[in-house]
């Protein structure tokens, strides 16, 4: 088991392995958003208080759901890379950082413009909405500290360092609606009992949050893959993919 999770941690086995991946990835994320927007849009019926208002659902609750997985990502990495020193993790969470402030800035955006005919106003300090924004300015301010540090591995330490204490707000984000009384409404999926959503809204919406979840993997994969490219520069096997002619041999002038 340990030799297989070291050979993942190969810089040069991982590159070569997600390339296999993504386009398969990309397939699945198109066959689940072709099902989910189709079936949500089109064939799901309005709601009973809400009407066809609710369908920003299909978008928001996804962009939501990630915003937090990514960082919660970004929190396993941090916590392999500064025990184990794996560049690896560091990696993934370098190329998961913007992909999450996408993901956060979509739910808020989204989630205004749900608000806006259901409250009658684009924005409330709610403690959901309040915390998600704080969840925004932890993923700009971790992009903003790695390109403040010039240094690779103490820029990773200090990201790492501050991802770890921006943890403490994803629980703050999702239990928010019931540890205080705010506007928004309570958990209808991601409970113990059985959801408070009829399965002909349920399935499209589980189908797009598969979806987002599929573009972050093939998304963040493919910037991962980038990255090691750059890092990896001096590396043999690097140079004998970006001047395969030369076999390595001669290939860079740096």
């Amino acid at each position: 088991m340990w030799k297989r999770l070291h050979q993942f941690a190969s810089p040069k086995f991982f590159y070569h392995f997600s390339g296999h991946l993504i386009p398969w990835l990309w397939g699945a994320f198109a066959i689940f958003l072709i099902y989910g927007l189709i079936s949500g849009l089109l064939f799901a019926p309005p709601d009973y208080q809400q009407g066809d208002a609710y369908r920003i659902i299909y978008v928001h609750v996804p962009a939501a759901s990630l915003s937090l997985m990514v960082f919660s990502v970004m929190g396993t990495m941090s916590i392999i890379y500064l025990i184990w020193r794996i560049k690896l993790a560091d990696v993934v969470a370098t190329a998961s950082a913007s992909i999450g402030a996408w993901f956060t800035f979509l739910a808020l955006v989204t989630g205004a413009i749900w608000g806006k005919p259901m409250w009658g106003t684009w924005w409330i300090w709610d403690a959901r909405l309040t915390s998600e924004l704080i969840l925004l300015f932890l993923y700009l301010g971790v992009i903003a500290l790695r390109n403040a540090m010039k240094t690779p591995d103490t820029a990773a330490r200090a990201v790492s360092v501050l991802t770890l204490v921006g943890l403490v707000d994803l629980p703050i984000i999702h239990y928010s609606v019931d540890w205080w009384n705010t506007l928004h409404q309570k958990a209808t999926i991601l409970k113990l009992a059985k959801p408070d959503i009829a399965p002909s809204m349920l399935y499209p919406l589980l189908a797009m949050m598969v979806a987002f979840f599929l573009y972050y993997c093939a998304l963040m994969l493919m910037r991962v893959r980038i990255e090691l490219l750059e890092r990896e520069k001096r590396a043999d096997w690097v140079k004998n993919i970006l001047y395969p002619s030369t076999n390595g041999i001669g290939a860079s002038k740096d």
